[in-house]
């Protein structure tokens, strides 16, 4: 599970960093909600930390934003701002839960295990796809009836973000903001290509077409 923290405290940053590493997560920290908001757009998160008083841009301000832009990654606040309306502030902007400083690192692991129920986030590792279909996230290596199929790094980009989305409807502006850069953003029919080449190394009825509004990834 990959998780960008934006904390602009160097000490509680580098305290929930290790705790977080401790617990077998991919962190990347970070301390300026300017640089949050490239990353985000540059690389894959499942799981976003973000204080709110940051420099450049606030915490709420970074989400509204991405929310608007169709990015939809849980999104847990950890912020010394405790009156009701900064909470209300908070899970209008799209957040998914709301952790008020000074907290145990204990009560934000299990916040994180929630969100991790709650929005079905797969564990690195190996995900079953279909009875005769898995996905290997570390060596982007999809496995079906006893054959491996490699993927390019876009190819596994767009399977993670369908796995991650799966069984929704994703749209094709949808699958280009979370896995391209803004000034990176190829044509509609260039993604199609890719999940072409998707389809190729996947069962038949895995990724349908939906005429007109996009694709949805199938898993049981």
């Amino acid at each position: 599970m990959k998780i960008l923290l934006l904390e602009d405290d160097v000490i509680l940053n580098e305290i929930i960093e290790e705790f977080l590493l401790t617990l077998n997560y991919d962190v990347t920290s970070v301390f300026d909600g300017d640089i949050a908001e490239g990353l985000i757009y540059e690389e894959s998160f499942d799981l976003l930390l973000f204080d709110v008083n940051v420099p450049n841009i606030t915490g709420f301000e970074l989400l509204k934003n991405i929310r608007q832009n169709n990015i939809n990654i849980p999104t847990i606040f950890i912020t010394s701002r405790h009156t009701s309306e900064d909470v209300k502030i908070g899970f209008n902007s799209g957040c998914d839960d709301y952790i008020k400083k000074p907290f145990e690192l204990s009560e934000l692991a299990l916040r994180i295990e929630n969100i991790k129920k709650l929005r079905q986030i797969e564990s690195y590792g190996q995900v079953k796809i279909d009875e005769d279909t898995s996905y290997n996230y570390e060596r982007k290596i999809i496995f079906k009836n006893n054959e491996e199929f490699s993927l390019s790094k876009i190819e596994s980009k767009i399977l993670e973000y369908f796995i991650k989305n799966k069984n929704k409807t994703l749209s094709i502006d949808q699958i280009s903001v979370n896995n391209w850069l803004y000034d990176e953003v190829p044509e509609a029919t260039t993604i199609r290509t890719y999940i072409k080449n998707l389809r190729k190394k996947l069962n038949d009825k895995t990724i349908t077409t939906l005429k007109g509004i996009g694709y949805r990834f199938n898993i049981s």
